[in-house]
């Protein structure tokens, strides 16, 4: 039985498209992280604020 799957080091132009497609879904796999910083530093900010209110108190 044969493979279906064509080895992509067969020839140049084969391996171009595979490297090619690899890089493709690597860049679409990562999502932004700004919006977990800006949350985690919002919440920073609160916990200090909260902590200088009872320090303060």
């Amino acid at each position: 039985m044969s493979d279906p799957q064509i080895d992509p080091a067969g020839n140049t132009q084969a391996f171009r498209v595979f490297a090619q497609q690899q890089d493709a879904e690597a860049s679409k796999e990562q999502p932004s992280r700004l919006p977990i910083w800006i949350a985690a530093g919002a919440a920073l900010v609160v916990i200090l604020a909260v902590v200088a209110y009872l320090l303060v108190r």
